[in-house]
């Protein structure tokens, strides 16, 4: 690894170089402060592996004080009015879009992702949520219901649910989404009237810090919004335990999302988890093959397959298997693994050196457990965290198969009829979501309704909107964010009876 920051290598960072030189602190209470610690953690370009900025190793004293700013805010902030909180979410939803290619630049560096992606994916979605969320503010209601008291003849009364916010929410999300999945949790707090403390993974902190540059130059009152960089096992675990945050919303892994809900639950949080996937494809015979192909395909490359919602399990119709395999494998051979800030790129670096490794690892196993290479499974020479597309051949009970691998791997197996395809598809532990290819309307929808996933595509894949539930069953996770599920999710249901007589 390089430890000097090298502004020729990458021309992204030339035009960054001013923010990415700057001592990166903790955002608490409106203002930027020093880790408690005195330490800071190097932040790599996946690219090139130079050092290119370094960000504050917060902690349990950084926690503390950022706990402590949100709750003093919930304070104020939970009783402005609605109005208030849209503007001030439109606002920063403008600043944004002001902002939007120094974000998406960065969001290149740091995660190593192609910069059109990250301009016309992470960065345009997370301002389009921001404006949905903003509208949410003042659409929130309780609602009033008519009771019965049998012990209490010819008594009146009046009776309402109404809405409160949770409370402080800690929020943790991973890496390889960093904007989204910090707007995701921090749009929808603001909008129900909650405070929040937001923890971004320690590999991919940099936009968070630019977003709070832009909610700090929007107008919100300290406290409303505190980010606090720094490794899992500090921040992220002080953050889970400390007994003034209401609710806790994490995105990654299952593992790590079990321990998180054991905390949680120690202390009787809330809590929303949105984990891991081993996403199905099924493709059936009367699929249109070209559309399939280059849907499956997209399903699993994009974003390095660095998407919880991946399809990485990708099953065909015996009858097509073989074109379908074929197709894939040569849309892999044909993407341009290059840089992100590249022109070409059509698949960028994967986000660290521990990451590729344990692809690695995957693809490792599932050649020792009988899996066939079709094209793929090699890590380019030179600098970066660069890896082939893959496409294996495999059996249903590999490793490689039931296990989510966070990378460009598609492990293909045919299928004879539908009913083995939703066998199959669900001989897993996870459940977030699923497509199906076919142009027979009602297959699609027996198919959609007995797959267990949280979401699933009818010839599409990956394809998300504001206005709709995302979340799992089964070890995919707890809760659902995005819709009014999200808005849900950070409030309370208090019920008020009077008696009138």
């Amino acid at each position: 690894m390089n430890n000097k920051i090298d502004a020729e290598t990458n021309p992204l960072i030339a035009k960054n170089i001013k923010f990415l030189n700057r001592k990166q602190k903790l955002m608490i209470n409106n203002e930027w402060v020093e880790p408690s610690s005195g330490n800071f953690i190097d932040v790599v370009d996946p690219a090139t592996e130079n050092v290119v900025s370094h960000i504050a190793a917060g902690n349990k004293v950084d926690i503390d004080k950022a706990v402590n700013a949100a709750n003093e805010a919930f304070k104020c902030w939970s009783k402005v009015t609605p109005l208030t909180r849209q503007s001030l979410l439109l606002q920063l939803a403008d600043l944004m879009e002001k902002n939007a290619e120094r974000l998406s630049e960065i969001e290149s560096i740091d995660n190593g992702k192609s910069l059109i992606i990250a301009r016309n994916g992470d960065v345009g979605s997370s301002i389009n949520f921001v404006r949905y969320m903003a509208g949410w503010a003042t659409k929130i209601m309780g609602s009033t219901l008519d009771i019965s008291a049998p012990h209490m003849p010819g008594a009146e009364f009046h009776a309402y649910i109404k809405k409160q916010p949770v409370g402080v929410i800690g929020a943790i999300v991973p890496w390889n989404f960093p904007l989204s999945m910090a707007i995701w949790k921090i749009a929808p707090a603001l909008a129900t009237g909650c405070t929040i403390v937001l923890k971004p993974a320690e590999q991919t902190s940099l936009s968070a810090l630019i977003l709070a540059e832009l909610i700090i130059e929007a107008g919100f009152p300290p406290g409303a919004v505190n980010i606090v960089t720094g490794y899992g096992l500090e921040a992220g675990n002080s953050l889970v335990t400390n007994p003034g945050v209401n609710k806790i919303t994490f995105t990654g892994s299952v593992e790590t999302g079990k321990i998180v809900g054991r905390a949680a639950v120690e202390e009787m949080k809330r809590f929303t988890l949105e984990l891991g996937g081993k996403s199905p494809i099924i493709i059936r015979k009367d699929a249109n093959i070209d559309t399939a192909i280059l849907g499956a395909s997209m399903a699993i490359f994009f974003n390095q397959g660095q998407t919880c919602t991946a399809g990485s399990r990708l099953y065909i119709h015996q009858s097509i298997f073989d074109k379908v395999v074929d197709g894939v494998s040569k849309f892999a051979e044909n993407i341009n693994v290059q840089p992100g800030y590249d022109a070409a790129c059509g698949m960028g670096p994967l986000v660290s050196d521990e990451q590729r490794n344990r692809v690695f690892g995957f693809i490792k196993s599932g050649i020792e457990e009988g899996a066939e290479v079709i094209t793929g499974a090699k890590k380019l020479p030179g600098a970066g965290y660069f890896i082939t597309p893959t496409v294996l051949k495999t059996s249903q009970k590999m490793k490689v198969v039931q296990e989510e691998i966070f990378g460009p791997v598609v492990c293909a197996m045919p299928f004879d009829d539908d009913e083995e395809a939703l066998t199959l598809a669900n001989d897993t532990r996870y459940g977030l979501a699923a497509s199906v290819w076919t142009q027979d309307l009602r297959s699609a929808h027996d198919l959609a309704a007995n797959i267990h996933a949280g979401t699933v595509w009818v010839n599409c894949h990956n394809v998300f909107d504001p206005n709709l539930p995302f979340g799992g069953v089964k070890q995919s996770g707890i809760g659902r964010e995005l819709g009014k599920a999200s808005i849900d999710g950070y409030l309370e249901d208090k019920t008020v009876l009077m008696k009138l007589n």
